[in-house]
């Protein structure tokens, strides 16, 4: 595996160019960009990541259109798991570092909303949300609920929290000309630490969704 040096020029213009263009043909003709500067860094960042982090795994570049209205059969950025709750991905845009769990299994949004209930794991919550955005980190919800689900006290404490179905860290940064060098590395290493809190808390009050593991 290769050493991290970043993202070069070029692969921003790759993707810059698949989203003018998102065929079969740019793909094909841009393969070979792809692979060398936007894979290849990732991969390198992940191996880099592995030791304190856990390993990752790269999102496929082709899109799912089963279901979809939009036919465009390749994702305009490439994405990577790093351990069991961290996220990567570089695009056009810049590089984002995610971590938390995005979307909630029913069992997991059930332990979720009795641990923000409880008065102790609920306020250990309310912490760990401070602590990562004082370290620069948005702490966010995909999707949440206009009132505080039924069982709950409307006038809860954390009806905030109550509400969200799924509860991530989240950073991006624009493409800058540290992104093109080693210190985007850094840039990735400082968020997943920052959104430590959160992870924790998740890791030991929601855990894994038993439903996933009986598929």
């Amino acid at each position: 595996m290769g050493v991290f040096t970043g993202w070069p020029g070029a692969a921003v213009q790759f993707y810059r160019g698949l989203e003018a263009d998102n065929s079969k043909a740019y793909w094909t003709e841009h393969r070979a960009v792809y692979d060398d500067m936007v894979l290849a860094p990732m991969q390198a960042l992940l191996e880099d990541l592995a030791a304190e982090f856990g390993e990752g795994r790269i999102f496929r570049p082709y899109r799912d259109i089963r279901f979809s209205a939009d036919k465009s059969p390749y994702k305009t950025a490439i994405g990577a798991t790093v351990g069991g709750s961290g996220y990567v991905q570089f695009s056009a845009e810049g590089l984002g570092v995610g971590a938390g769990c995005h979307v909630m299994a029913p069992d997991q949004l059930a332990r979720f909303r009795a641990a923000v209930d409880d008065d102790r794991s609920g306020d250990a919550l309310v912490a760990a949300v401070a602590a990562v955005e004082a370290g620069g980190v948005d702490v966010t919800a995909s999707e949440r609920l206009k009132r505080v689900p039924r069982g709950f006290d409307p006038d809860h404490a954390r009806a905030e929290l109550l509400r969200d179905k799924d509860l991530t860290a989240w950073i991006q940064w624009p493409v800058e000309p540290w992104l093109h060098t080693p210190a985007a590395e850094a840039r990735v290493v400082d968020a997943l630490r920052a959104s430590q809190p959160l992870t924790d808390w998740l890791d030991a009050h929601v855990g894994p969704s038993s439903a996933e593991r009986s598929r």
